[in-house]
Formats: C-alpha cells, structure tokens, sequence
C-alpha cells in the first residue's frame, strides 16, 4: 500500500477552490505544479523570475476560477492564464523596450537553424532561449512554443504584427548564433 495522500478528484479540488477553502488551493497547486512551472520557465530568464509569474497565474486561477467553463479542459485554461501572467509580467519589467519593424530588419534565416534545434535536447533548448532578450524570448515563445498568430501576439503586446515578425527573426537569428558558438566552443575543447 502507498503513503501518498490522497488527492481529491479535479472537479472536487476545483470545487473546493471556489469556496476559498486553503487545503483545496494547496492540492491544485501541487498537481499543476510541474506542468505550469514548464510553462513559466519558457517566459522567464531565471527560475526566480518564472516561480513569480507562476504564483502571479494561479492567483488569478483562484479569483478567476468562477469564469472556468468546466466543459473544457482545465489544463488549456491553466496554459492561458499562465501565460497571460507572462505577459503581464513582461509588460511590468519591460516598459520601454525598443521594437524594430520588419523592415529594418535585412537579416535573413539560415534554413539549417530547423535542423540544428532538432537535434537539441528539451533543456538545452531552453537554456538558450532563456538567453534571448526579453522581447524577443517572448515572440518566440508566443509563436513557436504556443502558436499564436502575429497578430494575436502584436494585440496582446500592443506592438505591430511587423514588429513581432522583427523579433521572431531575430529570435531566431539569435538562436542560431547561440547554437553556432556553442558548436565552436564544443570544437575547440574537442581539439585541444
């Protein structure tokens, strides 16, 4: 027999949430814990920083809950509300943040950058996007991570779809750097 405790049903737990009851919040977070920390690490740069837009989420999860529409997935409206909390996040630390338009962008993408991220593991992936800069960590994650149109992603962050087609590239271009000096250096101890 296990000694894990036992953990009420979804709708239960949920249900429980709504009441305001503490123990009901408590067993929501721990289940979605690991599944909304995922989330939250993409938008962030630190684990600091993503476990702040994770407490930011689930409060607007406790005192949004009654907006829920049980019909739906729960774990979907999670993702949004997480997401959104990224968002808002980004808007708080990033005011002033210059954006490009596409046209000044004349950078192009090498068309090897598809290939090279395949071969990356999970986390490496996501090491190298936390190095991306705030902007464009963003409209990457928006659009390759959780696919968002440009438009969607430029309504959302008050930007022009040109310029979240500039940060997408250059996103990208920048991964690709990313990627091209990490085989360098992999390279050069190899051959020492």
């Amino acid at each position: 027999m296990s000694n894990a405790p036992n953990i009420p049903a979804l709708t239960d737990l949920l249900a429980g949430c709504l009441r305001n009851q503490r123990k009901s919040q408590e067993l929501l977070y721990r289940q979605f814990y690991g599944y909304a920390m995922s989330i939250c690490l993409r938008y962030s740069p630190t684990r600091e920083g993503a476990l702040e837009v994770l407490n930011d989420g689930f409060l607007k999860v406790f005192t949004r809950l009654d907006q829920y529409d049980s019909v739906q997935p729960f774990k979907g409206w999670l993702r949004r509300i997480l997401i959104n909390a990224a968002i808002d996040h980004y808007r708080q630390e990033v005011r002033h943040h210059h954006h490009e338009d596409v046209e000044q962008t004349a950078q192009t993408i090498a068309s090897d950058s598809a290939d090279a991220f395949s071969q990356l593991a999970h986390e490496d992936l996501m090491r190298l996007i936390q190095r991306l800069s705030p902007a464009y960590r963003l409209v990457f994650n928006l659009y390759v991570m959780d696919g968002f149109t440009h438009e969607e992603i430029a309504g959302q962050l008050g930007i022009s779809v040109g310029a979240s087609k500039s940060n997408l590239a250059r996103a990208r271009e920048n991964l690709r750097l990313l990627l091209k000096q990490i085989n360098y250096d992999e390279y050069v101890r190899a051959n020492r």
